[in-house]
């Protein structure tokens, strides 16, 4: 293990060692698994691989500015923390704590819609930006009954996700038979929508089973006019991994758009998302383009950013900070993530993000090629 004799974290490797040692094994597979083969978990990753930057020299790099303005709020840092759901499952707090990290590194909190924390609790708890995140339910009531707190609770977006018209065949979940256990909940959505997600059968997910009863897999672009009009707040669609889409998530009302393959958890074999950033960016014509999936560190988020997302969004990695040290540990790999991008900027020759542009970045065709 990278680290000191302390134990202190510096990588959020270092975090993710530290956090499977503390997270029961099933609880491990559901939080690293990916679909299928995880093909696209590993593409995700291997995309990083290939990048090599092309640094810039005398540019005057004593200051580097991280902070980044969205949608009318500003961030100290260009790094947030993506939906994922039941954090109670890695820290008794859960979203609270997640909500207290993110606040103290100045984050972005995108808060799963099966959150184990009221979204109450969560707001109250937090000193930076939350945006809420949906899934689109048979029950609509239920999509605007959490609008409607998200938005009373000062929530400043809502984020759907368009790429689970039914879960992804997680082999790991379904070898181990997971399922929702203990006094862990998605505790913001009426309970007998859930209870499905709490049934233990052998050889099978309860959330795939969950899923298949309660996800409307019948959506099209026209229903967006529904949900646009159940809120004032700014609408981000993620999952986009197509030009096509982009445009028609633009036409459609879109506000920000997140290119996304769900961390690998839903195609396997579905494109790397760094690969198509580019893509996406000039398809969406100036619509903010946030991006997830593989990054681990500074210079990876630097890629993306130069690529032209807007934020970068952290899935797995807030949950080995949380499980590791609580809301400290959220906080602690939210800022070495950042202070790792400063760094890389400084040494790119780029002391803000309005520097950077595609001209930092050349992706070699093979990992670790020239």
């Amino acid at each position: 293990m990278t680290q000191t004799r302390t134990g202190q974290p510096f990588t959020a490797t270092d975090y993710q060692q530290l956090a499977r040692d503390l997270v029961d094994p099933d609880v491990w597979d559901f939080i690293e698994g990916g679909a299928e083969a995880e093909r696209t978990v590993a593409a995700n990753l291997e995309a990083f691989d290939r990048v090599r930057l092309r640094p810039r020299m005398l540019a005057g790099v004593s200051e580097v500015d991280t902070s980044v303005e969205l949608l009318g709020t500003r961030y100290a840092t260009p790094i947030g923390i993506a939906p994922t759901a039941y954090h109670r499952l890695v820290d008794v707090e859960g979203e609270v704590a997640t909500a207290r990290g993110a606040g103290a590194a100045g984050a972005l909190f995108v808060v799963g819609m099966f959150a184990s924390r009221t979204l109450e609790e969560i707001a109250e708890a937090s000193s930076s930006e939350l945006w809420i995140q949906l899934y689109w339910l048979r029950r609509r009531d239920v999509m605007e009954a959490l609008i409607g707190r998200a938005e009373r609770c000062g929530y400043g977006a809502v984020m759907l996700t368009v790429d689970v018209p039914r879960m992804g065949r997680r082999w790991r979940d379904m070898r181990n038979g997971f399922a929702i256990g203990g006094d862990v909940a998605a505790v913001n959505i009426d309970p007998g929508v859930m209870a499905s997600a709490h049934e233990r059968d052998a050889g099978s997910s309860a959330l795939v089973r969950h899923t298949a009863q309660q996800f409307d897999a019948s959506v099209t672009w026209a229903d967006l006019a529904w949900l646009r009009g159940r809120t004032r707040l700014p609408l981000v669609l993620k999952g986009i991994l197509t030009a096509e889409d982009a445009r028609l998530a633009v036409h459609h009302g879109a506000d920000a758009i997140v290119v996304s393959n769900h961390g690998g958890r839903q195609l396997d074999g579905a494109v790397a998302g760094l690969d198509v950033l580019a893509e996406v960016v000039d398809a969406a014509g100036g619509c903010p383009v946030l991006f997830d999936g593989g990054v681990r560190r500074g210079v990876d988020a630097l890629a993306a950013l130069a690529l032209g997302a807007r934020m970068v969004l952290l899935g797995r990695p807030p949950l080995w900070g949380l499980a590791a040290g609580g809301a400290d540990g959220v906080a602690g790999l939210l800022r070495t993530t950042t202070e790792e991008l400063a760094h890389a900027m400084a040494l790119a020759g780029r002391p803000a993000l309005g520097a950077l542009d595609r001209s930092v970045v050349r992706m070699s065709t093979i990992a670790g090629g020239a």
